[in-house]
């Protein structure tokens, strides 16, 4: 009985097993075979170049015409700040990295940047010594050389008029009175009348209506304060003179470098006016108290300036041998791997040694030693960063809405493509993207008006590198010079403004006046390159009042990516010209 028991029992398995592979053994099959047919169904196809095209079926790239490749699945594994690059993308950018690692800096030549000042030791302010009209003024225009003694201005003073008179009448009463006398003679002596004009006056018993002023010093005239026909008051300034026989050349050291300078140390000064000469110069004085603002002392140095060699607001590049007796190994980082935005500085840190997955990461950069930084904060020994391609891989996180140098705290980018792909193009996604940008300064209109100027002369001048028009590109670039010279500073009433203004004029003249005095096509778009990153800062921190296309083409400077401002979304690509007139893309939209 229990033998039959077993028996019935292991039958009624035997018959579960089949009716279960029954019913579910094919299904099985079946929904392995949809799931893999699934699978085919979504793959998706896209360009290693421009990662935001997405197609279901292979074909050419709309942007760049290039074959597309199967999209990855996914990026399992990556925080919300990395990203990653196909290996096709790697080798067309050339994008390379290096490993950060320590260099002794004894000995190494530190570079300083500056400015030229007039030596305020050297100046003087012409002052008229007594209260009157100015009834002809002899200085035509500022810049004008004068010489000590030199006729500057002729003054009708009542006060001088009747002085005059108290002495032809004390003249008349010298013997009875000769107090009187002396005191009249000593009040025109005290308006700095000589005693030759004191004695004419005596002598010939005329008043004079009108009384010169002479030159105290010699020099060239830097700031007229009165015109002809103002009435001046006794001690008013009239003139300011400057001897630029010597100059002063102002350089801003970081609290972290000030124990690398000292006194009397030997300089070598450059300048973009005369790139081919060097100037010696010595350290003449740092300033003891520290600018709290911007965390620097002024370094100056005097140089010989017989020759008018170096103008007033000229900017110039010192290099000084470092005097530290220290043997401190610091961490430095190539030139090439920093990207600069307003007040940041930052690099793409490679996280992965076997894949290439990036990241944005801000440092803090100190000296600048030959062709590279000390960072001093933001990176570590070991670290592995992009040395080459790196606007390409900034341009990566960017479409990938990853922090980048014009994004820092990450987000979709709304570029021209993805609108015609019908991605984020709603006003809520336009008015997310610009409050990701670099935060905007509040400046006075007719600044931003002087600023408009100079980027419709980019404008021209990016045009004429389109035509591959050398001719005309330096002549545009020598009409932006002039436009932005023409950029009042004295409207930015902010520090940060100021500061940021200072440090962004410098680097967009520096880089037009390059462009200025080369008629060869290539290094003219060399130079626009780095003109172009410097004036989108400035109309991203001040505006326009105008709307500004940031595009980017990523196969300019030798597959590095460059970016270049436009008035329209069209794309016309000035680093190529007739050759890829159409490659790039719009990657911003600066209201």
């Amino acid at each position: 009985m229990k033998n039959n028991k077993i028996v019935i029992y292991i039958g009624l398995l035997a018959v579960g097993l089949l009716l279960g592979w029954f019913l579910f053994g094919g299904s099985s099959k079946e929904a392995d075979h949809n799931h893999n047919e699934v699978t085919q169904t979504n793959q998706m196809w896209t360009c290693s170049m421009h990662p935001q095209i997405m197609q279901p079926e292979p074909g050419d790239c709309p942007i760049c015409g290039m074959d597309l490749i199967p999209a990855e699945a996914g990026a399992d594994g990556l925080t919300a700040d990395q990203f990653k690059l196909t290996a096709n993308a790697m080798a067309l950018a050339n994008i390379q990295t290096t490993v950060v690692g320590k260099g002794n800096v004894e000995g190494n030549t530190i570079k300083l940047s500056g400015k030229i000042a007039e030596n305020e030791e050297a100046n003087a302010v012409q002052v008229s010594y007594f209260a009157g009209r100015i009834e002809r003024l002899n200085v035509s225009f500022t810049g004008e050389e004068v010489r000590k003694g030199q006729l500057l201005a002729t003054i009708y003073s009542p006060e001088l008029y009747a002085a005059q008179q108290e002495l032809i009448t004390a003249a008349s009463l010298k013997e009875s009175q000769p107090a009187l006398y002396k005191a009249a003679r000593n009040k025109l002596k005290l308006w700095k009348l000589s005693e030759t004009q004191i004695n004419q006056i005596e002598s010939t018993g005329k008043v004079k209506e009108n009384f010169p002023v002479y030159a105290t010093v010699s020099g060239t005239v830097t700031e007229k304060l009165v015109e002809q026909g103002d009435y001046v008051k006794q001690g008013q300034p009239l003139l300011k003179i400057a001897n630029l026989n010597t100059v002063w050349a102002n350089f801003d050291v970081y609290e972290n470098q000030i124990d690398l300078f000292k006194k009397g140390q030997e300089v070598l000064v450059t300048t973009n006016a005369y790139p081919n000469k060097e100037f010696k110069g010595k350290v003449d004085f740092i300033d003891p108290v520290l600018n709290t603002k911007t965390r620097t002392v002024t370094l100056r140095v005097v140089l010989n300036n017989k020759d008018d060699v170096f103008k007033p607001g000229m900017f110039v590049t010192a290099n000084i041998e470092g005097s530290t007796a220290k043997n401190d190994e610091v961490l430095t980082i190539p030139a090439t791997a920093v990207l600069w935005t307003g007040e940041r500085s930052v690099v793409y840190l490679k996280t992965s040694q076997d894949q290439p997955v990036f990241e944005m990461r801000e440092v803090k950069l100190g000296n600048q030693i030959g062709n590279e930084y000390e960072v001093l904060e933001g990176l570590f020994a070991g670290n592995e960063i992009v040395t080459n391609g790196t606007f390409t891989v900034d341009a990566a996180a960017q479409l990938q809405g990853k922090k980048s140098m014009m994004n820092k705290d990450g987000g979709k980018v709304m570029t021209g493509h993805e609108g015609h792909l019908g991605m984020d193009n709603n006003a809520s996604n336009k008015e997310s993207d610009h409050t990701n940008m670099n935060e905007r300064l509040e400046v006075s209109e007719k600044f931003q008006q002087q600023l408009n100027s100079v980027y419709n002369a980019y404008i021209n001048l990016k045009d004429a590198l389109v035509k591959e028009d050398s001719i005309s590109t330096s002549a545009n670039a020598t009409t932006l010079l002039n436009k932005l010279n023409k950029v009042d500073m004295k409207l930015l009433s902010d520090n940060k403004a100021h500061n940021h203004w200072m440090s962004l004029e410098g680097e967009i003249k520096s880089s037009a006046t390059s462009i200025s005095e080369t008629s060869d096509i290539k290094s003219q778009r060399d130079h626009f390159k780095h003109l172009s990153s410097h004036l989108i800062n400035a109309v991203q921190l001040f505006g326009i009042n105008e709307k500004v296309y940031v595009e980017f083409c990523p196969m300019a400077d030798n597959n590095n990516g460059a970016y270049w401002l436009s008035k329209e979304e069209k794309v016309i690509n000035p680093y190529f010209g007739e050759a890829m007139l159409t490659c790039g893309e719009v990657k911003q939209v600066i209201e």
